[in-house]
Order: structure tokens, then C-alpha cells, then sequence
């Protein structure tokens, strides 16, 4: 029994560590995952590896395809779109769920996390605001406790989706940001569920919204690009000569632009 306990802990290992390399954005979208490589960071054998992966496949963190190997997620502006439609809900169910449940230490946590992020702000520290706010709503979500809650939560893959689609140019924190929070934990400490709920669902809304309006705007962009190119080609004598190396035609349409997102969690 010994040896079967021993590599059920190598795996559990290699998922973990393989599984958080995917959500802290190390390896970017449609990054293709190797066997050889992977043995080799986490020191395990090839058919552990290929277990993990399996499980990472069914659990929708990298995907497999026949002739295209294991790859990093990549997702479509509709499946973020209802990602973010997904989390918005669940979240703000758990923040209705905390202001029934959190304890007076949950909430004395909750005021601490909210001090740091309003003193990062101050200071314009970027990265302890995104760390702290982090932490805060990882912290709403333990003061739910409603485990069933929280484990679909987990599932949503959110920060893959984020990775993806964020747009390091926007304004960080962003506007209003701050407020939202402070209202968020208001409505935890007055024990009030139904501000609580308002409360997280009007601020994790902003990423969903952003994230449909700029889809929109970049649908809109590359329509009236593609309708200009197209004009050109009408209005291209018959039998004008074609750049070298591209055939008569067949000229390649306009990369699609990635739709941009602020972080949801600002």
C-alpha cells in the first residue's frame, strides 16, 4: 500500500503545482504543455504527469486536441462573458452568505484587508492594492461559509479568464473601486444580506460590462476595416499587380483584436 500512497502524493503534488503555474498566468493562452517538460519541473514519471493533465482537461484549465497536444486554456469573448455572468452571481451570494455568518474575527480580517488596500491606494501601490483586494474577496468568500457555494465558485476558472483578457492600460485601481469594497463590508458588519448582495453583484458587474461593451467596439472596428479593405478591392483596377508572395484574392483579413477587461475584482 505503501508505493500506491506514495505516488498518489506525487500526483496530488504535480497537480497542485502544475495547476497553480496555469492560474498565476506564467504560460500564456494556447501555450502547448509537453510530457518530457513537465516530467522534468515536477520530478514525476510520465504516466503521473499524464494523469494530472487528464484531470487539468476535465476540469477546464487546458484543453486536448487530436495532432495539437495539451495546451493552456484560451477562451472566446462569449465563454468570458459568461464566466463573468457566472461569478457575479455566485459571488454575490457569498457576500450575502457572509453577512449572516461571518464572525467578529472575520470581520475584524475583512477591516484590516480593506485598511491595507485604501493605504495602497495612497501610496499608489498598484500591486499591494491587487494583492490586497485579492485577499479580501478570498476572505468574503471563507466568511460565507457555504462550502457548496464556494467549491462552484472555485470551478469558474475566473482567473484564467482574467489572465487572458485584462487590460494592463486600464486606470488601476480602478475608479470607485475602493467605495465599492467599503460598501461591500458596510452592509457585512450591519448584518444586512440583501445590501451585501447588491453591493458585490453592482462590483463585479463593471468586468462583464467592460468586457461586452469592448467585444462590441472591436466587432464594430474590424467590420469597418474589413468593409475599407474591401472598398480598396473594388476600386482596384483589373489585373493591378499584388504585393509579392500573396496571390490575387486571397489577401488575409484583419487579425481579430482581443477584447480588453478591467480587473474584475478592482
Amino acid at each position: 500500500m505503501e508505493p500506491d500512497r506514495n505516488s498518489q502524493t506525487r500526483q496530488s503534488q504535480a497537480y497542485e503545482g502544475l495547476r497553480s503555474l496555469l492560474l498565476s498566468g506564467g504560460m500564456p493562452p494556447g501555450t502547448r504543455l509537453t510530457e518530457v517538460e513537465l516530467t522534468s519541473r515536477f520530478n514525476v514519471s510520465r504516466s503521473t504527469m499524464r494523469a494530472v493533465l487528464v484531470r487539468l482537461t476535465q476540469e477546464g484549465y487546458v484543453t486536448s486536441e487530436v495532432n495539437r497536444g495539451v495546451r493552456t486554456r484560451s477562451f472566446s469573448a462569449a465563454e468570458a462573458a459568461d464566466i463573468l455572468e457566472a461569478r457575479e452571481v455566485l459571488e454575490s451570494a457569498l457576500a450575502g452568505k457572509a453577512a449572516e455568518r461571518a464572525t467578529e474575527e472575520e470581520i475584524g480580517e475583512l477591516r484590516g484587508t480593506l485598511a491595507a488596500m485604501e493605504g495602497c491606494k495612497r501610496l499608489g501601490d498598484q500591486a499591494g492594492y491587487s494583492q490586497a483586494n485579492r485577499r479580501f474577496h478570498q476572505q468574503v468568500k471563507e466568511a460565507a461559509h457555504q462550502e457548496i457555494l464556494a467549491r462552484a465558485y472555485d470551478t469558474l476558472l475566473y482567473p484564467l479568464v482574467m489572465r487572458q483578457y485584462r487590460n494592463l492600460s486600464a486606470q488601476h485601481p480602478r475608479s470607485g473601486s475602493l467605495e465599492e469594497h467599503q460598501a461591500i463590508l458596510l452592509a457585512i458588519v450591519t448584518r444586512n444580506p440583501d445590501a451585501a448582495v447588491a453591493a458585490m453583484r453592482h462590483h463585479v458587474a463593471s468586468a462583464r460590462r467592460a468586457l461586452l461593451l469592448q467585444t462590441i467596439a472591436d466587432n464594430a472596428a474590424a467590420a469597418t476595416a474589413s468593409g475599407q479593405a474591401g472598398a480598396l478591392d473594388r476600386a482596384a483596377p483589373s489585373g493591378q499587380d499584388t504585393p509579392p508572395g500573396q496571390d490575387a484574392g486571397l489577401a488575409e483579413p484583419p487579425a481579430p483584436v482581443a477584447p480588453a477587461v478591467t480587473h474584475a475584482a478592482d
